[in-house]
């Protein structure tokens, strides 16, 4: 995948880690249907509403991002320096978890520190090392040059039908907290479940490995995948 950060011959961006932090968190984000407000961006960078638009402004006038109504968008030309900051970022988490021995819980912030100074050569070479995964540890997709990537977030564990199966594909990295609950009790890529009862206001309940568990929305709506069974308690 060619190197876009060296973007000053290409749209004249200077590229930091906090322009590289937005435009990735624009496309999980997006990624995931969720809203992509100048309030949303500030809560999950951590910075301020008004220091979130003055970045959105710069990255609007390099061409990178639209921006309508307080919303960003990336434009073809920011989804590619995206896509590139993803692929650092999910490589360099699988490599922490795969070689390194952190926890799949414990990786985000540490890639997302990485991920700004790590070189397109040596990339190349941990992607080679680790025989080239198409997924990091939380079945986040990884792009590769010449791919039509696709995120494919599918359907949340929330909104699972009662009574199905339901495989888990993918869970959000953002939580650290939340995500070592959810490995602590099993719930990671290729668990399949069963969707047992939703409680009105109440946790999900859940079962595998012959046990049955509640989560709470809060978790649930971590969990993505695709429901392989329906009805299978009928």
């Amino acid at each position: 995948m060619e190197d876009l950060r060296s973007s000053r011959a290409c749209c004249g961006l200077v590229p930091t880690a906090p322009t590289e932090d937005a435009l990735r968190t624009i496309f999980v984000l997006t990624g995931r249907g969720d809203e992509v407000s100048t309030s949303v961006l500030a809560r999950h960078l951590g910075v301020s509403p008004p220091t979130v638009s003055i970045m959105l402004k710069r990255l609007a006038e390099h061409g990178l991002v639209e921006r309508t109504d307080h919303r960003a968008t990336l434009t073809p030309h920011g989804a590619g320096h995206a896509r590139h900051v993803v692929r650092r970022h999910r490589l360099l988490e699988t490599f922490l978890v795969r070689v390194v021995g952190l926890a799949p819980h414990e990786v985000h912030d540490e890639a997302d520190a990485l991920e700004h100074a790590v070189s397109d050569r040596l990339l190349d070479r941990i992607d080679a090392l680790l025989d080239r995964p198409t997924h990091d540890p939380h079945g986040d997709p990884i792009p590769r040059s010449g791919d039509a990537h696709v995120e494919g977030w599918g359907t949340r564990l929330a909104d699972a039908a009662v009574g199905g199966e339901f495989r888990v594909e993918r869970v959000q990295d953002w939580d650290a907290a939340a995500l070592a609950h959810l490995d602590d009790l099993g719930v990671v890529p290729g668990l399949t479940l069963v969707v047992l009862e939703r409680g009105p206001g109440g946790p999900l309940w859940v079962r595998f490995d012959g046990r049955d568990h509640a989560l709470g929305e809060s978790l649930t709506r971590l969990v993505h995948g695709r429901e392989v069974h329906v009805d299978v308690l009928a």
